[in-house]
């Protein structure tokens, strides 16, 4: 269990990067409780916050394997269940599409009926927003020592995008509207996987025999490491080292396959990193084209930023402009990695504190 530690977030009126809400509020409510929550299939984050002067004050928070419940109910239950405390508005952010008041999780078993839990868990109204949508909105709450920047492009006004690996691959755009930033969710890591080379194309044959569609999430995720990995292990035809297939015996993840590759312990881990970034570096181009994200695109999930000291930011930039007639357009598109790993438990924050009703 990981705790949250900001103590307080900052006014939205002072957001670097301004957003605009569904209720069509431009600052927070005088007072009231939310409680917020990033739900994915890794980890779930939990943030119970005051409104206190225009600001978002932390109360508790805590972090709990996803895995650890059977339900969200449950998990909620263990992280607050202080019926003296009324809870005005609650934000889920999610990983999963949602329908409505309900969302069923992609990479977990979680279903999640907001009707249904406001009069389970006496919370006066309860919002659901996709988990990028969430990561959008919390990207007003981040400061410049919260990114990373890998192409600096240029400093124009339009609309951005969100790409984030993590156990899947979510992504999420930013309308402009010449004042504010409009998030929207998408399902955009689960369209097709397009390879450009021969080495892709074998890799997509390789999927293929594994999955009924080979999407980009198949490669561009915790999960897509571990299939690039064992690829290229077949493909490479290199035996894999004793130490590394004990240490997988025990965690077949991304997280001891980005280990070997960070210490230069494996040549085929090392190729997997290198790979996962080319394909990162191509999907988040096409991103950027398909929403013209002039604005720039944010790089989010848990992966990039434990992985930094991997990134040639020269080979990121070639195969992020490398779209041929479109190329003059990239270049102008600025690339950052988000380093605050509770970016979208804030955004959710900020949603649940507009959407308190009067």
């Amino acid at each position: 269990m990981e705790n949250f530690n900001s103590s307080s977030l900052p006014d939205i009126l002072e957001a670097q990067l301004p957003m605009a809400y569904p209720s069509k509020k431009n600052k927070l409510p005088n007072s009231g409780v939310v409680l917020a929550a990033d739900v994915g299939g890794t980890k779930t984050d939990f943030a119970l916050f005051e409104i206190q002067k225009g600001k978002l004050v932390s109360l508790k928070s805590q972090r709990f394997p996803t895995s650890d419940h059977e339900s969200f109910v449950k998990a909620l239950r263990t992280f607050h269940n202080d019926k003296s405390i009324v809870i005005n508005c609650a934000c889920l952010g999610v990983a999963g599409p949602v329908d409505g008041d309900k969302v069923r999780g992609v990479n977990f078993a979680w279903e999640i009926d907001a009707k249904k839990l406001e009069g389970d868990l006496n919370i006066k109204r309860i919002l659901l927003i996709n988990d990028l949508e969430a990561n959008a909105y919390g990207l007003s709450a981040l400061e410049e020592k919260d990114f990373q920047v890998l192409t600096k492009g240029d400093d124009d006004p339009g609309n951005a995008a969100i790409i984030s690996p993590g156990t899947g691959l979510g992504e999420a755009g930013l309308y402009w509207d010449g004042s504010n930033f409009h998030p929207y969710a998408t399902e955009g890591g689960h369209c097709n996987f397009s390879p450009t080379d021969e080495l892709g194309m074998k890799l997509w044959k390789y999927l293929k025999t594994k999955f009924d569609h080979v999407s980009w999430e198949r490669v561009v995720s915790g999960q897509g490491i571990m299939n690039i990995y064992e690829f290229l292990r077949q493909y490479r035809k290199e035996k894999e080292p004793q130490w590394l297939k004990e240490q997988l015996k025990i965690d077949r993840s991304a997280k001891v396959i980005s280990a070997a590759a960070l210490e230069n312990k494996d040549s085929v881990c090392v190729e997997t990193l290198q790979l996962f970034l080319n394909y990162l570096a191509i999907e988040s181009a096409q991103l950027a084209l398909k929403a013209n994200a002039t604005g720039g695109i944010y790089i989010g999930g848990g992966i990039a930023p434990k992985i930094l000291k991997l990134i040639d930011k020269k080979q990121f930039y070639k195969n992020f402009i490398n779209a041929g007639r479109m190329e003059h357009l990239l270049k102008t598109i600025p690339v950052k990695i988000v380093l605050n790993d509770k970016t979208a438990l804030m955004g959710a924050a900020y949603y649940a504190a507009m959407g308190i009703e009067k």
